[in-house]
């Protein structure tokens, strides 16, 4: 990997390490619905603000409704079950089970997409499940049904992130690729679409009690516009560049950006655990990261 591919890789693991302290703050207040609907709605116009101010080209290529159904897999459909995981979860538990999107990824390509197993790959990955297991030494949460709710809701966005990477890989990069703006706007208009009728019903059924404060509605600014809409310009330029299963390990920096948001922001005490946990994760991106080792003896022979 080239320096700015991992400039993007820190960049997209910070940002989307603070969109769980958002997610906790607006969830309990207005809904798991509202919440979601909110997040991707708010994406799209930022996304199209910003296309209009930079003067893009709005050449799909022929891959807008594709592009749309990759939204719903991989913005809407995990949107709403990271808001159900925030109703009943700490933000840093939800950054911790959002740390299982490599192997959901790993295990997705050798079945499904013809991906190599190899043994870095599978030694980098549970490596480092280890390494965020151990960061749950910061905050113990109670074995109960609600822990249970949250980590199932967790465990089923990693394995739509799982699938919509490989998926993103084989539908927009073929023909000469597409823009990584115009697939992070496609994928918000095909989630807020997704997504609509459902806070439509949500909202006349069962309205939040309040909507909330100046607090919840600059969260929400914050997880549509930096959380959401600039993180997926990132995501899909680093998806084009360096492929699904090195994009997903992203989720692995999460946990530890998480910890330190929590301690800058909201005064969490640090422990050992965070060393020993940040050391374990750093070893399994390296792992997973690190080039094949090619076969030159092999070649020399033949």
């Amino acid at each position: 990997m080239n320096p700015l591919d991992i400039l993007r890789m820190l960049s997209l693991a910070a940002i989307w390490g603070a969109s769980f302290l958002f997610m906790r703050v607006i969830a309990p207040v207005i809904g798991t619905i509202p919440t979601a609907f909110f997040r991707v709605s708010i994406a799209a116009v930022g996304l199209l603000v910003i296309l209009g101010l930079m003067r893009i080209s709005w050449d799909f290529k022929g891959k807008f409704k594709t592009v749309m159904l990759l939204g719903m897999i991989n913005s809407g459909i995990p949107a709403t079950l990271y808001c159900v995981a925030a109703q009943v979860l700490p933000a840093g538990y939800s950054a911790i089970f959002n740390a299982t999107t490599p192997l959901m990824g790993v295990l997705i390509g050798g079945l499904f997409f013809h991906e190599k197993f190899t043994a870095a790959k599978l030694s980098g990955v549970f490596l480092g499940l280890f390494g965020v297991g151990i960061l749950t030494r910061a905050g113990p949460v109670a074995f109960n049904l609600e822990l249970l709710t949250g980590a199932l809701a967790c465990l089923m966005a990693t394995t739509c992130y799982g699938f919509a990477g490989f998926l993103a890989r084989r539908w927009l990069d073929h023909a000469g690729g597409l823009d990584s703006r115009l697939s992070a706007l496609g994928s918000m208009l095909g989630a807020t679409l997704l997504l609509l009728p459902l806070f439509g019903y949500s909202v006349l059924s069962q309205p939040p009690a309040s909507w909330g404060g100046w607090s919840v509605w600059l969260s929400l600014l914050g997880l549509g516009l930096v959380c959401t809409a600039f993180a997926y310009i990132i995501y899909f330029r680093l998806l084009t560049s360096v492929g699904p299963v090195k994009s997903m390990t992203v989720t692995f920096m999460i946990p530890p950006f998480g910890v330190l948001w929590g301690a800058l922001l909201l005064d969490e005490p640090l422990s050992m655990a965070h060393l020993y946990g940040g050391v374990l994760i750093a070893l399994a991106l390296w792992l997973v990261l690190k080039p094949a080792v090619a076969k030159t003896v092999q070649m020399a022979a033949k």
